[in-house]
């Protein structure tokens, strides 16, 4: 009954008699005019989840570029008189990485002598070829393959940082279209490149645009919805990821050749240049930099589309205000009151004091997180999480690539497995609270990585099923991640802390090749690896504090003090620290 009087009371307010300018009370213009979720916003967070298609299929599309090799020998002297060269039936026996040449006097064979290969020879029944056999990336070179998904993962990591930095400059659209031009052209040039050090460059240019379309896309979705859909967009945008995974298995089916499968997860970023026409410039990002007519535009339309009637005098209040600014700022100018040598225009004023106002308004850098007990222990636990989630769904999905068994099954499964884990996951983080999510999610992956040591030697779907299971708390986590560290760090810092966080996931997507990789010397190493981890984290993650119907935090302090405990053992929330306060 309450809230029903408060939402009437809103309701009848009139928009334009709210200040848009007052620090106190900020009136949310986007959301007045949209709402927070309608058929516009459907439509542009749509077209934009759509990107993790291609997304998902470049990310893990190292899985069928560099499959296990399989049986291969080495072909040096093959036509050579004095070169031993072993029946088919003994080629699992031999020296894969040298060529053994016997000597011969008087007929018989009395001397031998071992070189390293230089070429070798592939089992061609499954993969017509491969970047591994195209540039003989076996024995000595065997680490190349790990070394370009890598690379990959390093391009998103810078990426994700510099066009985070330019869509704040240059706007959301651009920097996005111009991602998938780049993403599009160095895809397409992968599958031509001839040297597997182009390939190297090309890939990683490719890993560079696609780290730019996840920024960019996942920003605007969460510029243009509000309320409830803010907490649940963040999930479901990265639903096609994994229908994109999952999808990957057929396109390799379907190309047997590496080249012919690389160009056919790169040319559909050629219908996404269709978003310059389909995806609008974010109407916040317009509004913040003062674009205020561009915005009354798009808002106007968009409103129309949701069939809301939205009374534009709030906007133009917020440009009477502008205005009245940029005047004061230009006299500022006239009278000597900044150095005028140091600023070319009013626009430039107008930056430098709402750069000086924001820096009086932070209140703190990624730094504070670390200078005090509790968010030092908080951040670091959840840092670690995210180094887990990065680590373990990157290196489960590679590790279901190596398994025995039908490769192309296998990825459909791990691919397809993660949808159930990811709406699993909004549901029990809205009733069971994100710790228990996230820890009931890293135990899942951990403990499902362990029993694939326990599997019988011979139930290969065994080792599928457990790796699966692993792959589901794997992508639950993940997204759990996203939201609990945003409900963690304060707010004057909670950019800077999701993104560092964040940072270490790609570390940990770094590393997972060369772990994966590991059951070269057996294959219960990169599991045991998987298991560990995540069951370190899970109980580490049992040390947060719950943020489900909670005061988040604003300031330092607060994030200091939220989660501490009271003699009694009942948390202490920010709220309660106010009140506390003001009663001493």
């Amino acid at each position: 009954m309450g809230d029903d009087a408060r939402n009437a009371d809103k309701k009848e307010k009139p928009v334009d008699t709210l200040d848009p300018c007052n620090d106190k009370k900020k009136e949310d213009i986007v959301g007045d005019a949209l709402g927070d979720f309608g058929w516009w916003q459907a439509r542009v967070c749509i077209c934009l989840s759509l990107l993790k298609l291609p997304v998902a299929w470049h990310q893990l599309s190292i899985v069928f570029l560099a499959p296990p090799p399989g049986d291969f020998y080495c072909a040096d002297g093959i036509n050579d008189n004095n070169t031993h060269f072993p029946s088919n039936a003994s080629l699992s026996q031999i020296d894969k990485c040298h060529w053994h040449k016997m000597g011969v006097e008087d007929g018989a064979e009395n001397s031998t002598t071992q070189a390293p290969c230089q070429k070798w020879i592939y089992d061609h029944s499954i993969f017509e070829e491969t970047i591994i056999s195209e540039w003989d990336l076996v024995c000595h070179r065997s680490q190349s393959a790990n070394i370009a998904q890598t690379s990959f993962m390093l391009g998103i990591l810078l990426g994700n940082f510099l066009f985070g930095m330019i869509s704040d400059r240059f706007g959301r659209k651009k920097p996005l279209l111009a991602a998938i031009v780049l993403q599009m052209v160095a895809g397409i040039g992968t599958a031509y490149i001839p040297w597997f050090e182009g390939f190297l460059l090309l890939r990683f240019l490719l890993a560079f645009a696609t780290g730019g379309t996840m920024m960019t896309s996942f920003v605007i979705c969460m510029e243009v919805v509000g309320g409830w859909w803010r907490t649940a967009a963040p999930i479901l945008y990265h639903l096609p990821f994994s229908i994109g995974h999952s999808s990957l298995a057929a396109f390799s089916y379907k190309f047997r050749h590496w080249r012919h499968f690389q160009l056919a997860i790169s040319l559909p970023s050629i219908l996404l240049l269709s978003y310059w026409w389909l995806i609008p410039e974010s109407p916040r990002w317009l509004l913040a930099m003062g674009h205020h007519k561009e915005a009354k535009k798009l808002l106007t339309a968009a409103a129309a589309t949701n069939g809301r009637k939205w009374n534009s005098s709030t906007l133009s209040n917020l440009e009477e205000k502008y205005s009245k600014k940029r005047e004061k700022e230009n006299k500022c100018i006239e009278k000597g009151e900044m150095h005028s040598k140091e600023i070319k225009s009013a626009k430039e004023v107008h930056e430098i004091i709402n750069k000086e106002q924001d820096e009086k308004q932070s209140g703190g850098n990624v730094l504070h997180l670390f200078k005090t007990p509790n968010l030092r222990r908080k951040t670091l636990v959840i840092m670690y999480n995210w180094l887990v989630c990065g680590l373990g769904f990157f290196g489960i999905a590679q590790y279901m690539g190596r398994l025995a068994g039908n490769i192309f099954i296998n990825v459909a499964i791990s691919g397809a497995i993660q949808i159930p884990g990811t709406i699993g996951c909004m549901y029990a983080m809205f009733h069971l609270g994100r710790r228990i999510t996230l820890t009931s999610s890293q135990f899942l992956a951990g403990i499902s990585c362990l029993l694939i040591t326990c599997a019988p030697l011979g139930m290969e779907w065994l080792v599928v099923a457990f790796s699966a299971a692993g792959l589901i708390g794997m992508s639950s986590a993940f997204p759990t991640n996203y939201l609990y560290s945003a409900e963690l760090f304060p707010t004057v810092v909670r950019n800077a802390g999701v993104g560092a966080a964040s940072m270490c996931a790609r570390i940990g997507s770094l590393i997972a090749p060369f772990i994966t990789t590991l059951d070269v010397f057996s294959p219960i190493i990169p599991p045991i690896i998987y298991g560990i981890f995540p069951l370190l984290a899970g109980i580490l993650a049992l040390l947060l504090p719950e943020t489900i119907n909670q005061h988040l935090p604003d300031t330092i302090e607060e994030g200091e003090e939220f989660g501490k405990k009271h003699k009694n053992g009942a948390s202490i929330t920010p709220a309660e620290k106010i009140e506390n306060d003001g009663l001493q």
